[in-house]
């Protein structure tokens, strides 16, 4: 008798059942695998990367303590023909975003038509007046987008909200496939995943691409705040593994307008800098005066074109909750298409008749603060006390464009290995996507993020979450061929089994 499989009761979708005990057809091969071993295996290989990850320094930084990114060994699965939806309703939701920027640092197209007041914009908290003017020679200011997305209680992928700012956790996309396939490599014999180690090169591209066009040979750096900041791992994993310069503030100087690398050889031309640190601290003579992490001068030799800050400075705008609510709009505006992924049912706390409805049942929302991340402020309201509803409905009616309500989302489950049994945890996922200005490229999975606790909501590392290996097969034609003995009892094929045919096949059962 295999592992146990706790019966989901949330009313959540759930990944991979459609029935107790009935697996979705993508996932019937994975559970015959994984029913092959018994507790105490299942239990050894989980140890074994956490290892890995502790021996590689996959941590993420907690009240000050470096702990390792919790990676459950049960892969998260997405056929072909729905990444292909979900990718496409990602990079659409980029282009729309990408206009949107261009047009409040610009010409202001959307308040001059009416779709959104200007107001919303200039009392967003990350609306920067110096961005105006500072933008890349390829137009680019999303280089790399975080789009995060839920399955709702129907399966249909929503989107929950943008990050557009500076994204993390892509690293652990890379090392998650890279434990997983060193850990568990039996689960990958049948199944044709998508490689995710293309990402580092085409964000390099992607970088290269924005460079100021009189650099014959552009030096690309990646800036960090240092070794404390919680992404550390990630800003050191991504330099190495595109090959440039990874840099502090204290390393680079503005002169004349242009931002030189201090090395040991003297000072070296920088050209484009792939920043890690917030717009607050980018530069002292723009923002933040005590700023100690940032780059006197950047912002100047940026609007210079002498360099080129990516993601751009001012895109926080976008990442506005408040704004989220108008997105599904631009995209109308100005691509003149359908947006391809909903938002989740939000409501602008500002509309005097929503506040109403929303303050006089606020038990049955979500409330998120605008300027929120990590899962900081969010108040679930149907798991909230009297007293924390009473302080969030001061709060909304002192400042109600700082707030949005949303309905609550059973986010969807999936089988997650928890103690000596596999039971059903919450997940989301963040696509990550990367604008060379030409094409949008969205990287095969993204980070599945699951909320360890049960009945937890909140997937963020802050609040105790891990996270997923995400699989996305690039061929559904193979179905399951019945009684054939687990992969962990057969020996590894190399290479993988030829396709059937080249056409992609609608997956049975799939919503």
């Amino acid at each position: 008798m295999g592992v146990a499989f706790e019966r989901d009761v949330s009313g959540a979708w759930n990944e991979m059942f459609s029935a107790p005990g009935v697996a979705r057809p993508l996932y019937e091969r994975l559970l015959a695998d994984l029913n092959a071993y018994q507790p105490q295996e299942l239990r050894q290989r989980s140890e074994q990367l956490s290892r890995t990850f502790i021996d590689r320094g996959v941590t993420f930084a907690h009240s000050g303590e470096e702990r390792p990114f919790p990676l459950d060994l049960v892969p998260r699965i997405l056929g072909a023909l729905e990444w292909d939806r979900l990718s496409r309703g990602i990079a659409q939701r980029v282009r729309a975003l990408e206009a949107f920027l261009d047009d409040v640092y610009g010409a202001g197209r959307i308040f001059d038509e009416g779709l959104m007041p200007r107001a919303v914009i200039t009392s967003s908290p990350h609306f920067c007046r110096a961005a105006s003017g500072v933008t890349a020679p390829n137009g680019v200011r999303i280089t790399v987008a975080g789009i995060d997305v839920i399955r709702d209680e129907h399966g249909n992928f929503c989107v929950l909200e943008d990050n557009v700012r500076i994204p993390s956790g892509v690293s652990y996309v890379i090392e998650n496939r890279r434990a997983m396939t060193q850990t568990f490599s039996s689960l990958f014999s049948d199944h044709r995943v998508h490689p995710v180690d293309a990402y580092p090169s085409r964000l390099f591209a992607a970088l290269l691409a924005a460079a100021p066009r009189t650099a014959d040979d552009p030096v690309i750096v990646v800036l960090s705040p240092g070794v404390h900041n919680a992404a550390y791992f990630e800003h050191v994993l991504l330099a190495r593994m595109m090959g440039v310069e990874l840099v502090e503030g204290r390393d680079l100087v503005c002169r004349s307008n242009h931002v030189y690398m201090r090395t040991t050889n003297g000072e070296r031309a920088v050209h484009v800098i792939y920043r890690r640190v917030d717009d607050d601290w980018l530069d002292p003579l723009q923002f933040r005066p005590d700023s100690v992490i940032g780059v006197a001068g950047l912002i100047n030799a940026a609007r210079a074109g002498n360099v080129v800050i990516s993601n751009g400075v001012g895109n926080g705008v976008a990442d506005d909750k408040l704004v989220y609510t108008y997105v599904p709009e631009f995209i109308r505006f100005y691509l003149g298409e359908k947006p391809l992924l909903d938002n989740v049912e939000t409501l602008r706390l500002e509309d005097e008749e929503a506040r109403t409805e929303v303050l006089g049942s606020l038990a049955d929302y979500v409330i998120k603060p605008v300027d929120g991340s990590g899962g900081k402020g969010i108040v679930i309201g149907p798991h909230a006390t009297k007293a924390e509803l009473r302080s969030l409905r001061k709060a909304i009616s002192a400042a109600p464009r700082r707030y949005i309500a949303q309905r609550p989302v059973a986010l969807s489950t999936h089988p997650t290995f928890v103690g000596d049994t596999i039971a059903p945890r919450h997940v989301d996922l963040r696509p990550f996507a990367v604008n060379d200005g030409d094409e949008v490229w969205v990287l095969p999975g993204g980070l599945t993020r699951v909320a360890l606790g049960e009945g937890e909501l909140i997937v963020n590392s802050s609040r105790g979450g891990g996270s997923k290996d995400t699989w996305v097969l690039n061929d559904e034609a193979v179905g399951f061929r019945g009684a054939v003995p687990p992969a962990s009892h057969r020996p590894r094929r190399y290479p993988p089994p030829p396709r059937q045919n080249d056409e992609f096949v609608e997956p049975r059962g799939e919503q």
